[in-house]
């Protein structure tokens, strides 16, 4: 493995990836930065899944916006990146459409000379313009999620499409999209479904920690949660809305309700005021962005996706991982991961009411959010474990690497 280090002068550290005759084949990871859950966990996690001597690995990270994280979010990291052996880039925090930027991830990727380039989403797919130009030859792009209106973002991957050697879809929606819409070839689409690390999130084994500030988890507190970043596409307000309903209803069972809406943003301080206003302060927390989210996880009975997409259906994941019922807004691969009546419920993206009544009705039948955890824990054990999803990425590099399209993942 290489030299592991973190620069932030858009080269990589020195001595790293000395280009020694005989070594594995480099990867190099682009993302937007690594402090979003997807990044830090499911990156992270593949790479520890796959194995060192098939393929080296880097990590460039197109902003660094490492600060807005915990310490303990960022010593993580470190860790986990040391421990692999694998070398982050941060190319600053220069305006993704500022041409300086672009010309440091063309030296950054020209001193890397990697054999491949593995990007992701929207924010990553202009980096497949860049390293063609760089002169790399074989070129990933993988899609976690998008918002139900993806606006220019369509065009861009119709334009950078022939650039593509091969697309990664986390849902069946995504890869009709990739087919339908974007125009790539069957053959040049996998659908990998997400993995998530079953041992770090998994279900309370006693009675709910006692989170949050003093009497927030009295009364046996049914706790309502959701974790990710807060703006305007996170959907949130729609979720204090419900929460806001639901506790002024005379209902005895929603005297029990408390929210807990972990992660930071511009709507954060909404939400806050919407709830201040309302008195339920006290029945609520937003802690902001957190280094310890699968704890926090076991203090929720219930999770909450009210996202306008589905890009962050990883959280879904760790929620399900962590034995609890989701109800998540019916959009994009959502449909993928929660199954109505079994594991979970949908609901449309902005329905105040009907997202109000799922919640109810886990809040005045805790037996079937038990029941619907449960079977959510069981369904991410058999068809979202980590070695699962990095057998399938191996598959596909090593399918590249060869030169041959054959015995690429298919759709599962």
């Amino acid at each position: 493995m290489g030299t592991t280090g973190t620069t932030d002068a858009g080269m990589p550290a020195a001595g790293a990836w000395s280009g020694a005759d005989g070594r594995a084949p480099l990867v190099v990871h682009v993302v937007d930065a690594l402090d979003t859950a997807l990044a830090r966990h499911g990156l992270l996690n593949l790479i520890a899944h796959l194995p060192p001597e098939r393929y080296r690995h880097a990590i460039v990270c197109l902003h660094d916006r490492g600060d807005q994280a915990p310490g303990a979010v960022q010593a993580h990291t470190t860790a986990h990146t040391a421990a692999h052996g694998v070398d982050i880039v941060q190319l600053g925090r220069a305006a993704g459409r500022d041409p300086r930027h672009y010309l440091r991830l063309f030296g950054v990727l020209r001193a890397l000379r990697p054999h491949l380039v593995h990007t992701r989403d929207g924010t990553g797919l202009p980096a497949q313009a860049i390293a063609a130009l760089a002169g790399v030859r074989l070129r990933v792009h993988a899609e976690s999620g998008r918002v139900t209106a993806d606006g220019g973002a369509g065009l861009l991957h119709r334009l950078l499409c022939p650039l593509i050697d091969h697309f990664v879809a986390a849902s069946t929606d995504l890869e009709q999209w990739l087919v339908e819409s974007v125009g790539a070839a069957p053959a040049r689409v996998s659908q990998i479904a997400s993995g998530v690390d079953s041992v770090q999130y998994h279900p309370r084994l006693g009675p709910a920690a006692a989170v949050g500030p003093p009497g927030f988890m009295q009364d046996g507190a049914f706790v309502v949660g959701s974790v990710g970043r807060m703006d305007d596409a996170g959907n949130h307000m729609t979720l204090v809305d419900a929460f806001l309903r639901l506790i002024a209803s005379p209902h005895p069972a929603h005297a029990r309700l408390r929210l807990l809406l972990v992660g930071d943003g511009p709507a954060r301080a909404e939400c806050q005021t919407l709830l201040h206003r309302a008195g339920a302060a006290a029945r609520a927390w937003l802690p902001g962005a957190r280094a310890d989210v699968p704890q926090l996880l076991r203090a929720m009975d219930l999770y909450v996706q009210p996202a306008l997409g589905d890009e962050r259906a990883h959280a879904v994941l760790e929620a399900m991982a962590s034995g609890l019922p989701v109800v998540a807004s019916a959009v994009g691969g959502h449909a993928d991961l929660v199954h109505p009546g079994f594991t979970g419920i949908l609901v449309p993206p902005l329905g105040t009411a009907l997202l109000a009544s799922a919640i109810a009705d886990y809040c005045r039948i805790p037996e079937m959010a038990l029941r619907h955890g449960a079977r959510a824990r069981s369904q991410v054990i058999a068809r979202h474990s980590m070695p699962a999803m990095a057998r399938d990425y191996l598959a596909i590099y090593d399918a590249l690497t060869r030169g041959a399209g054959d015995g690429l993942p298919q759709a599962r």
